[in-house]
């Protein structure tokens, strides 16, 4: 064999050589690529957030005041300054039997550790126990409320993050309807927050316009297992107006009748409040 032919041959082996070694890095590049994105895709997906629902006990008007005070001028500010945004206030509607009695406050964060750390920092904040001193140093026979009660929860995978509502209308004539769905047991409980992340009852609702602030699990609270979540309206005719909606969509006729979802709720329970002129959603 010629020399000029053993040259040849050597130049094209290694132009190949190359050529393969070429494209077998872009795969490898592109397969490290994929993979990175994948896993910090399932990353983000993982970050729900948490949320703390305080109600407020009142027995008088004054105590009402009071509490709407250092929520207005202490509470909200003083998570503001920290960073925490988009806490909701809300109250029973007019013609609810419990309109003066209660103070709803949705507290959203990024962890529970987060959520566990906020007394503390706040206890920290000059201007926050200043602004509520009223409310923080209140005498025994002279207390801003009479109990509250704390629900945690955290949010849905398919929703993992609070959302605030796209209404522009007075708050005052909003209906936020707040709704709890409790399960007879832990397995059957499960299967109806399936039904909403997996079942496509979360994309229902927002195809429907129901402006959903979140979605979440109770993960400690007084009614468990059971999972809670907030839907937003212009007004209560609005309201039902959508839930007649809901009730004949083709969708939502198919999903209910799923053998896979059958008797999944113990007890529905409604409540219908609207947001402070202070409250952030």
């Amino acid at each position: 064999m010629s020399s000029s032919l053993l040259m040849s041959l050597y130049i094209y082996s290694h132009s190949y050589l190359i050529s393969f070694m070429n494209i077998s890095g872009i795969f490898s590049l592109l397969f490290c690529t994929t993979l990175f994105l994948s896993i910090g895709h399932a990353s983000l997906a993982q970050k729900r957030e948490f949320y703390e629902i305080k109600i407020y006990h009142l027995k008088t008007s004054e105590q009402e005041k009071r509490v709407d005070q250092y929520l207005e001028k202490a509470y909200l500010p003083a998570l503001h300054r920290i960073g925490v945004k988009n806490i909701g206030v809300f109250k029973p509607v007019p013609t609810d039997s419990m309109a003066g009695k209660l103070i709803y406050v949705l507290t959203p964060a990024k962890s529970l550790d987060q959520l566990h750390a906020l007394p503390q920092r706040l206890d920290k904040d000059a201007a926050y126990l200043s602004a509520g001193a009223d409310y923080i140093n209140a005498a025994y026979n002279n207390p801003p409320y009479s109990r509250f009660e704390s629900i945690i929860l955290q949010a849905f995978k398919t929703m993992p993050v609070l959302k605030k509502s796209a209404l522009t209308g007075p708050k005052s004539e909003r209906i936020y309807e707040l709704r709890s769905y409790e399960g007879h047991t832990e397995k059957i409980y499960r299967n109806k927050v399936k039904m909403f992340d997996d079942g496509g009852e979360v994309p229902l609702f927002d195809r429907l316009g129901f402006n959903a602030i979140f979605y979440g699990e109770v993960i400690a609270g007084s009614k468990m297992p059971n999972l809670m979540y907030i839907t937003t309206f212009a007004n209560k005719a609005s309201r039902d107006e959508h839930w007649k909606t809901f009730s004949n969509d083709s969708e939502w006729n198919k999903l209910k009748v799923d053998p896979q979802y059958q008797n999944n709720v113990s007890k529905n329970t409604q409540y219908f409040l609207y947001p402070t002129a202070y409250s952030d959603l």
